[in-house]
């Protein structure tokens, strides 16, 4: 099973050029905008690919979140403060989950993104939602920068459509975790995460399967391109034949790249661009989403690559200049300029970072297999 590149779909906004977070919070930087304007300069967007996302509207956010939430963030986000008894319940303006002017806004069309590329691909695509991927929130509260939980509205919107079976993988460095708990007791959807393990939010330890529903690799610091393209091959694709999904939704964080400051792992983007291509053979109907990242350089070139992946474009060996000029103006309070390579500068991909496949990794899939 495989997609025609010409029909894969990019869903964005102008929303996400807006200043948000505040200024020393790690999503401050330039992410899903920076993505965009790559993705112009190198004019990968043929007519009618990129699709504006729509704002999600209060009604569609209470099919998921609790209604007392969704009108406590309505409320903070139009006073831009909280008292102490909100904040303490929702998790609002705490230096985790801050306020900001256009916080509900933003986070409505991310959910709002999400389930118009569910419903673009029924039509048997690929859409690429960048700004989706905020797979800690929770039905009452905020959790982990993450207001509410698009994943869950993508994979609701596909089982509103008649799909029987949805899985979701989540390649993020940090555990799936609202996703996985919204979905515990659902035989329809099969959540699997890889995860850095021993990390933020401290769960999804491989012996979490939930009620069933979900699958849990847990790996080490240092976790290479072929050590992901093992459990790839050797656990979620099995764990998929055996589930016989009808559309799947993945989440692909790019901190587990090589480079970012909130994780450990050492993935180069093109491990990560191949894991999707391989799990996108999986089902007609796939949305990829974005999810955490914390480095602009490497978030950037991923997500970029990763649209250029999914819609079949040509990579210059060398980025022209327009592209080298944005990338190099780029900046993060959490990376040094020193620290800036010159090929996260110069070109889009990552050399691979092959290694040995450890014992603890090579353990994995007969722990979830079986």
């Amino acid at each position: 099973m495989s997609f025609d590149p010409s029909k894969a779909l990019f869903v964005g906004s102008d929303v996400y050029r807006q200043a948000a977070f505040g200024k020393h919070h790690p999503l401050s930087i330039i992410r899903v905008s920076g993505v965009v304007d790559v993705c112009e300069m190198l004019s990968w967007f043929e007519r009618e690919q990129f699709r504006e996302s729509p704002q999600a509207t209060e009604s569609q956010l209470k099919e998921f979140h609790d209604p007392d939430y969704v009108d406590a963030l309505v409320c903070a986000d139009i006073r831009g403060s909280v008292d102490k008894e909100t904040r303490e319940k929702y998790r609002l303006g705490t230096m985790e989950n801050p306020l900001f002017p256009g916080l509900f806004k933003r986070a409505s069309t991310a959910v709002g993104g999400s389930i118009l590329a569910s419903e673009l691909a029924m039509d048997e695509r690929v859409v690429f939602h960048p700004s989706g991927g905020t797979h800690h929130g929770r039905a009452g509260r905020a959790s982990g920068f993450c207001y509410f939980n698009d994943p869950v509205f993508a994979i609701q919107t596909f089982l509103a459509r008649g799909i029987e079976r949805v899985l979701y993988v989540d390649l993020d460095a940090h555990h799936g975790d609202g996703v996985q708990d919204a979905f515990s007791n659902d035989p329809r959807v099969l959540t699997v995460s890889i995860h850095e393990e021993k990390r933020w939010p401290y769960s999804g330890l491989v012996e979490d399967r939930a009620a069933g529903a979900a699958r849990n690799l847990p790996v080490p610091r240092g976790f290479n391109d072929s050590e992901l393209d093992f459990l790839i091959e050797q656990a979620v694709i099995p764990l998929a034949e055996q589930f016989k999904p009808g559309a799947l939704v993945i989440t692909c964080g790019a901190d587990p790249l090589e480079g970012d400051p909130l994780s450990r792992l050492s993935l180069s983007n093109s491990g990560l661009w191949l894991a999707v291509e391989k799990l996108t053979k999986l089902t007609r109907r796939t949305v990829v989403l974005g999810g955490g990242g914390y480095n602009p350089w490497t978030v950037v070139r991923c997500w970029s690559g990763l649209w250029g992946k999914l819609s079949g474009k040509e990579f210059p060996p060398v980025l022209p200049e327009p592209v080298r000029r944005f990338l190099a103006s780029l900046e993060s309070d959490l990376v040094d300029e020193d620290e800036v390579p010159e090929h996260w500068i110069n070109t889009l991909a990552d050399e691979p970072n092959f290694g040995p496949v450890r014992a603890e990794i090579e353990r994995l899939p007969e722990l979830v297999l079986h």
